[in-house]
């Protein structure tokens, strides 16, 4: 299926307090201690490093701040949330993701199955009766299939990566923030006001975010409509919007319900960010129970 981009084309080229611990530790044992480092040895979220990644990384948020226009978002979710591409069930789809790694993660490099089980059976350890925390853990970078041939082999810089509201002036504590000044939307006066085409505390439902994953994952998920809460739904959406989770950036936008869920993405997001490590999980000995949470809060096929 072809999907038309009018501006710009996919064809751009240019891309707590922490406690030193065993990276075994981090995984496989008790509860979940915040490491200093990440598993190539550096502080994590450090986008200013010199490494090998960091100049790519640089070149990904160069591209995607240029590209990711409110136009193009609009025009991806009116493709994307037709779920035309394939059907397949929850556990399929994490399959799927052996396929793929993300190169805007300056974190790791390992396939994306990994990352997601870490992140579950970290929250797993230290939430045991909330299932439906576990589960998100799960699913929650599911929407990285995107980049895959089968659902339109989308550049890295359509799927992964930081989000952040388009339609309003983008925060300056959005990383490598200086690249906006090449987004089309950032010198139209209806895109580039504090609220833009918003209102004061609208609902982030209500906003349109940077098209990726995150954004791709939620629309899957509420339409096939699952039962996770709210929050669950909030974490998928928003587990990327380091901007407003660690920045603070955008609150004037969120309403009361945005609030509650905050503070469980704020939970969550610890999680998320340092349950990357190089310990493998073992992945059929934990598969039956999150099959169990799949088929509780889920259908056993999935428009994708």
């Amino acid at each position: 299926m072809t999907i038309l981009v009018e501006q710009p084309e996919f064809g751009v080229e240019a891309e707590e307090n922490k406690v030193p611990v065993d990276e075994k530790e981090l995984v496989l044992d008790g509860g979940f201690v915040v490491p200093q480092i990440n598993s190539f040895g550096q502080t994590f979220r450090d986008y200013d490093v010199e490494s090998d990644r960091q100049q790519g990384m640089e070149n990904f948020y160069w591209i995607n701040h240029i590209n990711q226009t409110y136009g193009f978002v609009k025009k991806m979710r009116e493709e994307y949330g037709k779920l035309e591409r394939m059907e397949m069930s929850i556990w399929e789809c994490c399959e799927l993701l052996n396929e793929v790694v993300d190169e805007s993660d300056p974190d790791l490099d390992e396939p994306q199955i990994e990352h997601l089980l870490q992140t579950a059976e970290a929250i797993r350890k230290d939430y045991p009766n909330e299932d439906w925390l576990h589960l998100s853990g799960l699913i929650h970078d599911l929407g990285k299939v995107l980049l895959l041939p089968s659902f339109g082999g989308l550049p890295q810089w359509a799927v992964v990566g930081d989000t952040y509201p388009v339609g309003c002036a983008f925060d300056e504590s959005i990383v490598h923030h200086k690249y906006f000044k090449e987004n089309p939307d950032a010198n139209d006066p209806a895109y580039n006001t504090k609220y833009g085409v918003y209102s004061d505390r609208c609902g982030l439902r209500n906003v349109m975010m940077s098209w990726g994953h995150d954004d791709y994952m939620y629309l899957v998920a509420k339409e096939n409509k699952t039962t996770l809460p709210s929050a669950g739904l909030f974490i998928i959406r928003y587990h990327s919007f380091y901007a407003l989770h660690k920045s603070g950036a955008y609150k004037h936008l969120m309403n009361e319900e945005d609030v509650e869920n905050l503070k469980w993405l704020e939970i969550f997001n610890k999680y998320d960010l340092y349950s990357k490590s190089k310990v493998l999980i073992d992945v059929e000995k934990v598969k039956p129970y999150y099959i169990s949470l799949i088929e509780k809060y889920f259908p056993a096929k999935l428009k994708w």
